[in-house]
């Protein structure tokens, strides 16, 4: 084992020794002085694998007082890893902390604070971010919520990408804020998103981002329902690519949020080369993820300015999803979807890379989700689609009908 191995793995233990040692003394440290007051630490072993740290092993802690379950003061969500490939970082760890602010919180509404920093898979980000919610009632699947916050960021090693044109490596200065309402109207339920982000300091150009997503479903009858979605999302010229828009899949920025996506390797490249991993977000003009990664795979840039889309989905009668749901228990946390699609966009010509065509694709699409709602009754789980565009407008030197498949990480319609 060379010096550099020797050292990072040094490090690594003495930190989870920390981690471990805080992890049993610390509760009952605080127990000890006064049970009203107590605090614990919840421990579990966490592995995951990339192709640049190898397989990435480590511990992950959970803090909270107990019995809140995850809605009391002092919330505490933290990581610590090991790259077993001994790469240029072999250490990285994830750290949420998060504190309500009582004066401006309530059941279901609840105001906080919190600070974030993380550096893993070549990526650094830190910032605090005020947060708050209003809750209809009691029904957790009706409110309002509002976040504002600054942070740094910085992308600091370029092996953990696949496509490293997606991304500059400047640090970025961000001001940043989200708001989104949920609710039920005379047709269904509906869902209004818009977030903001803005670079204000450092050497990158300053630049302003901003999308807005409308969604809406609608029952038809007991077996038919139909869903909306209509997306928009404008950029500055100066914007860093990795915030810039693409037609068929999230914005780069975007793929940190997710395990699957954070570093190359973790789903296959040549997966991800073929064109038939979605990364689902952004337009989502599904038909075109294939377009968008064989110009990437010859070191192009599909990226945009502006773009706006509208993204529909008719479900209609699944058999084995109603057997599913028949079964106890998993049958509430399983659900299995089936579709027609029809997806269109196109730039909104407000700056200067454009899109000139308005391209549509329509075809026919299965999810299968696996949801075990958080505390406010959030999805927490694993979103997987198989979607089949057999038309597409502008296809290009293909056929426009023709058998294309794609899949699918996430909802394209969430409600």
């Amino acid at each position: 084992m060379d010096s550099r191995i020797a050292k990072s793995f040094y490090c690594f233990i003495t930190l989870l020794l920390v981690f471990v040692i805080g992890g049993i003394s610390i509760p009952n440290a605080l127990h000890a002085q006064d049970n009203s007051s107590s605090y614990e630490l919840l421990p579990a072993p966490d592995v995951w694998y990339n192709s640049v740290d190898g397989v990435r092993v480590g511990i992950r802690l959970r803090g909270q007082v107990p019995g809140t379950f995850g809605d009391g003061p002092h919330r505490l969500n933290t990581g610590l890893w090991l790259g077993t490939n001994f790469p240029d970082n072999p250490i990285s760890y994830y750290l949420k902390y998060t504190e309500p602010i009582p004066a401006i919180s309530d059941f279901g509404s609840e105001g906080s604070i919190s600070a974030i920093t993380s550096y893993r898979t070549g990526f650094q980000a830190h910032g605090l971010t005020f947060n708050k919610r209003w809750q209809t009632g009691f029904n957790e699947l009706n409110y309002k919520e509002l976040a504002i916050g600054v942070r740094g960021e910085h992308r600091f090693n370029e092996e953990y990408l696949l496509y490293q044109q997606l991304w500059q490596t400047q640090w970025l200065y961000l001001a940043n804020a989200a708001f989104d309402y949920t609710d039920v109207n005379s047709l269904g339920r509906y869902l209004l998103s818009l977030s903001i982000d803005a670079n204000i300091a450092g050497n990158a150009d300053p630049f302003f981002r901003s999308e807005v997503i409308i969604s809406q479903k609608a029952d038809l009858s007991d077996q038919f329902s139909i869903s909306g979605r209509l997306y928009s999302g404008f950029a500055t010229d100066n914007t860093a690519p990795e915030y810039l828009f693409t037609h068929g899949f999230q914005s780069a920025r975007s793929w940190m949020k997710s395990g699957l996506t954070r570093a190359r390797g973790t789903i296959p490249p040549s997966w991800m080369q073929i064109g038939n991993i979605q990364v689902t977000g952004g337009p989502n003009l599904r038909g075109y993820l294939k377009n968008d990664i064989r110009s990437l795979n010859n070191g192009g840039m599909p990226l945009y300015t502006s773009i706006s889309a509208l993204n529909l989905e008719l479900d209609y009668p699944n058999p084995l999803d109603q057997g599913l749901k028949k079964i106890p228990v998993i049958g509430g946390l399983i659900d299995l979807r089936s579709y027609l699609f029809w997806d269109s966009g196109t730039s909104l010509g407000l700056t200067s890379i454009e899109e000139n065509n308005i391209l549509s694709d329509a075809g026919l699409g299965f999810l299968l989700s696996i949801n075990i709602p958080d505390y406010l009754g959030k999805s927490r789980g694993l979103v997987l689609r198989y979607d089949m565009p057999f038309w597409l407008s502008h296809p290009g030197a293909e056929n426009a009908f023709k058998f294309r498949q794609v899949f699918g990480i996430g909802a394209t319609i969430s409600l």
